[in-house]
This record gives C-alpha cells, structure tokens and sequence, in this order.
C-alpha cells in the first residue's frame, strides 16, 4: 500500500475533532480540487510501500483508538478493504475521509467505521463527480461536509442538504476554505436559514500549527 504519511495527532476536524488520532494518509487521489491543502499525496508523490502487517504494527506501537484512514482518496488504494476490516477487527474506531465521488456502498457493513464524506461544492470545481448513491448508505454514524468558499457554495450547500434530507439522515457540517471565506459568513447563513443540527467545522490543526505543516 502507498503510505504517505503516519502520525498521531488531533483530529483537527470532524466528529471526533480534538481527540488523539492516528492518521494514515494515503497516496493518489481521483480529484483535483482548486483549493487542495494536501497536493502532495498525488503530485509526484513520495511514499512508502507498506505492507497490511507494517500498518497494523505501526498502529498497535501507537496506542491510541481512533484512526483516521486519508488521503489523497484512500478507498481508492489497493486493499483498502481488507485493511479496514483487519483494523476494525483489532477494535479500533476507524474513519474514513473520502472526497464523495467514491461508492461507499462496499465499505458499509466493516464495523467500527464512520465516513466524513465530502461534497464538494462550486468552488472546488469537481462538483460534477459526487456520487449522490452514497446518500442511501450513510447514518448518524457518519458525516457530510460542506467546504465552503463562497456565498454560492453556502446556498449550494442548502440545497444539497434538502434534496437529500442530510440533516435528518447524518451529521451535516460546514467548513470554510482556509483563508478565502470569513467563518462569520458561514454563522450568519446559519442564523439566516435556521440551520438546527448542522455544525460550523474549523480545521483547529491549522490554528494550533502552522496552516502548511505537515504531520499534525
């Protein structure tokens, strides 16, 4: 398997945002997205290649629970499958960051795993790729973030979430795009559209550190 990158941090977002994580990051991804903050698992990659064994060895050396599996576009990577159910079998708590244009529906069933599912918005300019099936597989489980960097991507944002029903079917978060979007903004259209449920997601990893370093 292609292994960027591991480390132990804070989830900086998401359900689980400032617990302790391992992450293991991925290389390759099937997007390009304008505002990408991790162009480095796919362009001119340098990564490992690991063996199923080396990650589950690296993982119980670790001693921390949850594991965040990344990219990149991790169920793209060759056996991501099978590494998931063997991680899940250890009793870790998994989640899985995948940028919505990837079918979940072969991944459902591994217990201990939680998806934060991208969609990505006007801004990103890979709107065209989501994969609306996978709306039908998640629970409250699960999340779907928006990465906001506009005023469009927000009213885009609420119509995703009402023609799907998002709010009442899994956790809905918004998220600005680092330094383009005043997170104001994104309270205000909040205020403005009385979105009960859904969560205002800062990336804190960029706050603690700086906004480009890398394994944190």
């Amino acid at each position: 398997m292609r292994v960027i990158e591991k480390f132990v941090s804070i989830n900086g977002e998401g359900l689980k945002q400032g617990e302790l994580a391992l992450f293991i990051r991925f290389a390759n991804c099937n997007l390009r997205c304008s505002y990408c903050d991790t162009k480095y698992s796919f362009e001119n990659p340098e990564y490992k290649e690991e063996s199923i064994e080396d990650i589950i060895d690296f993982a119980n050396k670790s001693n921390v629970k949850n594991i965040t599996i990344t990219g990149g576009e991790p169920l793209i990577q060759n056996d991501i499958k099978e590494l998931l159910i063997k991680l899940s079998d250890l009793g870790y708590s998994l989640e899985i960051e995948t940028n919505g244009s990837v079918n979940i529906k072969d991944f459902i069933n591994i217990p201990n795993v939680s998806f934060t599912l991208d969609y990505k918005l006007p801004t990103s300019l890979m709107e065209r790729f989501m994969e609306a099936a996978n709306y039908e597989y998640i629970t409250k489980n699960d999340s779907v973030k928006f990465v906001c960097g506009s005023i469009d991507d927000l009213n885009r944002t609420l119509e995703i979430m009402n023609k799907y029903d998002l709010i009442n079917k899994t956790n809905c978060m918004i998220s600005p795009v680092f330094s383009e979007i005043d997170p104001k903004e994104i309270v205000d259209f909040m205020i403005e559209n009385n979105l009960n449920g859904v969560k205002l997601c800062l990336q804190i990893h960029k706050v603690i550190w700086d906004p480009n370093k890398r394994g944190v």
